[in-house]
C-alpha cells in the first residue's frame, strides 16, 4: 500500500521522538531483524511479576524493575513477556535502580526483545500519551487512504474500459497482484501483468475453478508462491459470472473496505455485460438454425463481421446435452476459444443442446469441452454444410446412446 506521511506506530517511531529522550539499550544488529519496525498497538506499565494475564499482543511494556528480586528472575520474566508477544520492554532509569541491570539486558538479548531506556525525565505517562498519539495519527492516515482508494476506483470505472481500469486502480492502491477470472475459470485480466509467476496463477486458477463449480457464492484463501491469495466469486448463487483474486497479506479494516467496492462494481459490470451477452447468444442461435436450411449462404454472411468466417468445410458438428446450452461458464470459454481459433470453430443454441461447428481437423475442441465440463458430446461425421441438419441428427443420436 502507498507509504503515508504519517509514521506508523513502531517502537523505531517512539525512539525518534526527540522530546522522549528514549535510548535503546540493546545493540540493534543482535536483534532479529525488524524487531524495532513491528507494529504497536499500545504502551502500558506495569511492575508486576508477571504482567501478561493483563497484557495483550502488540504491547510496549515499561517498568522500573521493583518486581525483580535477584538476577534469576530475569530470563523467566523476559520469556513470559515474549510468549505473551509483547514488541519490546522500557525500562525506568534512577527510580529504584541505578541503570538497566545487566542481567536484564542479557535476558532480552537471549530472547531477541529489544530493551530500551526510558530517563527518569521522562514520565511513562508521556511515553504513553506519544504511542496514542502515533496510533490515533495512522489509523486517521488509514481512513482517509481508504475514502481516497475508494474515489480513486470510482473514478476509474467511469472510464471507457472501466472494469479494467478499477482493477489497474485497486492493484496500484494495494501495491499487489489482482486478477480478474471469468465464469470458465480463465484469467480474463491481470495488473500488473507478469508479476505473479505462472505456477502461482495455474495454482489460483484452479481454485477459482473448484469454487465455481460448486455454483454458490463463497470467499477463499490459499497460499501460493510464499503470497497469501484471497478469492471471492463474482455474481448471484447459481449464476456465477467470474471471480476476483488478489495476492497480498494481511489486509486490514481499511484495504478490505476498498476491496469490498471493487466487488460491488466488478459484479455490477458483469451482470451489466451479462445482457449483451445474452443478445450475442440470441444471434448466434439464429445463425444455427440458417445453417439448419442447409444453406450456409445467409449465416456466412452475417457472421463474418461479427464472428469471423465460419469452420471451413469439411466440419464436425458436436450437440451437447440440453442443460448446458444456457451454461454461462461454458459460453464465456467456447467465446474466448473462438476468439483465439477464429474461422476453426462456431457455436450457437439450438432446440436442445448447444451446437458446436469445428473444421474437421479441429475435433480436439470437442473433446477438451467433454473433458473440463465433465459432461457428453456428441459427434457428427464429417459433412459440408449442405448437410447440416443431418449432421445434428447425427451428432444428437450420438449423444443420447
Amino acid at each position: 500500500m502507498p507509504d503515508s506521511a504519517v509514521s506508523p506506530p513502531s517502537l523505531r517511531a517512539l525512539l525518534a521522538r526527540g522530546d522522549l529522550h528514549l535510548r535503546l539499550a540493546v545493540d540493534e544488529a543482535e536483534l532479529p531483524a525488524g524487531s524495532v519496525d513491528r507494529p504497536v498497538r499500545w504502551v502500558h506499565s506495569s511492575d508486576l511479576a508477571d504482567p501478561t494475564p493483563f497484557l495483550s499482543e502488540g504491547l510496549v511494556l515499561l517498568t522500573t524493575g521493583t518486581q525483580f528480586a535477584s538476577d534469576d528472575d530475569y530470563a523467566a520474566y523476559v520469556g513470559r513477556l515474549r510468549a505473551r508477544g509483547v514488541r519490546a520492554l522500557g525500562f525506568g532509569t534512577e527510580v529504584v535502580r541505578d541503570g538497566i541491570p545487566s542481567g536484564l539486558t542479557d535476558a532480552c538479548l537471549a530472547a531477541g526483545m529489544p530493551l530500551f531506556e526510558v530517563p527518569y525525565r521522562t514520565p511513562f505517562i508521556a511515553v504513553a500519551r506519544a504511542g496514542a498519539e502515533a496510533i490515533a495519527a495512522d489509523a486517521y492516515a488509514r481512513r482517509s487512504w481508504s475514502l481516497a482508494a475508494q474515489r480513486a476506483v470510482s473514478l476509474a470505472a467511469l472510464r471507457p474500459d472501466g472494469l479494467s481500469a478499477t482493477l489497474a486502480e485497486l492493484s496500484r492502491q494495494l501495491d499487489c497482484w489482482v486478477g480478474l477470472f471469468d465464469a470458465a475459470g480463465a484469467l480474463r485480466t491481470a495488473h500488473p501483468a507478469g508479476s505473479l509467476a505462472d505456477a502461482a496463477v495455474d495454482g489460483v486458477a484452479a481454485e477459482v475453478e473448484t469454487m465455481l463449480r460448486r455454483g454458490t457464492r463463497a470467499a477463499s484463501t490459499l497460499r501460493v508462491d510464499d503470497v497469501s491469495v484471497s478469492v471471492q466469486t463474482l455474481g448471484r448463487g447459481g449464476n456465477l459470472r467470474g471471480a476476483l483474486a488478489i495476492a497480498a497479506d494481511d489486509l486490514d479494516h481499511e484495504a478490505r473496505s476498498v476491496v469490498t467496492a471493487v466487488v460491488a462494481m466488478a459484479a455490477l459490470a458483469l451482470e451489466q455485460q451479462d445482457g449483451l451477452g445474452r443478445a450475442i447468444g440470441t444471434f448466434r442461435a439464429g445463425l444455427v438454425q440458417a445453417l439448419g436450411s442447409d444453406d450456409p449462404g445467409l449465416a456466412r454472411r452475417a457472421a463474418r463481421d461479427l464472428f469471423g468466417p465460419l469452420p471451413t468445410a469439411p466440419v464436425v458438428v458436436g450437440l451437447t446435452p440440453a442443460a448446458l446450452s444456457r451454461s454461462t461458464a461454458m459460453t464465456e470459454w467456447l467465446e474466448m476459444r473462438a476468439h483465439e481459433r477464429r474461422g476453426e470453430l462456431f457455436f450457437g443454441r439450438g432446440d436442445d443442446g448447444l451446437v458446436i461447428v469445428v473444421s474437421a481437423g479441429a475435433t480436439g475442441i470437442l473433446a477438451e469441452i467433454a473433458d473440463r465440463f465433465e459432461t457428453v458430446v456428441g459427434c457428427s461425421a464429417p459433412t459440408g454444410y449442405d448437410g447440416f441438419s443431418r449432421a445434428v441428427t447425427q451428432a444428437r443420436t450420438a449423444r443420447d446412446r
